[in-house]
C-alpha cells in the first residue's frame, strides 16, 4: 500500500521538517510513502495531483473521527488488508482546505480535539502512521 501525504502550505521551521523527515524514514521501513508540499490551492496546483479514483482519501479535520493509536493500526492495518492500494492524507494550512479538496475525501480523521497549528499535525499525523506499523509489527516503540 502507498501513502501520500499532501500538505497545504510549506513546511517552514527546519525543526519541524527534521521530525517529519525522521518519522517519515522509519515508515519507508513498512510502506511506500510519499509526500507533496502545495504552495497554493489553486486549481491548476491540484489538477497536477492526480488523485486516483481508487484511493482512500482521508481529510484531517477537527470534527472527523478520532481513533486511539491502537484503533488507528487496526483501520489501516484493515485498509492494506482489503487491498487498498493508495491512502492519501490530505493536510491543510491555516487556512483549511478547498472545497474540491473536501469534496473527494471519502473520509475524516482528526487527530485531536485540540488544536494545533498545521506544521505540528503533520509531526503528528507522520508519528501516528509510524506508531501504526509499529504496533502491527509487534514491536516496542509504541509502548
Amino acid at each position: 500500500m502507498k501513502i501520500r501525504i499532501i500538505m497545504l502550505g510549506r513546511t517552514r521551521r527546519a525543526e519541524v521538517r527534521a521530525l517529519v523527515d525522521d518519522y517519515l524514514g522509519r515508515i519507508r521501513h513498512y510502506a511506500e510513502i510519499e509526500t507533496t508540499e502545495l504552495r497554493e490551492a489553486t486549481d491548476s496546483a491540484l489538477r497536477k495531483l492526480k488523485l486516483e479514483p481508487s484511493a482512500t482519501i482521508v481529510l484531517l479535520d477537527a470534527a472527523g473521527k478520532q481513533f486511539t493509536s491502537v484503533e488507528f493500526a487496526r483501520w489501516l492495518s484493515d485498509l492494506r488488508d482489503r487491498g487498498a492500494r493508495e491512502l492519501v492524507f490530505l493536510c491543510g494550512d491555516a487556512a483549511g482546505f478547498p472545497e474540491s479538496l473536501r469534496r473527494a475525501a471519502k473520509q475524516k480523521l482528526a487527530l485531536s480535539t485540540l488544536t494545533m497549528p498545521h506544521e505540528f499535525a503533520r509531526v503528528v499525523l507522520a508519528e501516528q502512521i509510524y506508531r501504526a506499523f509499529a504496533i502491527l509489527a509487534g514491536q516496542p516503540y509504541p509502548k
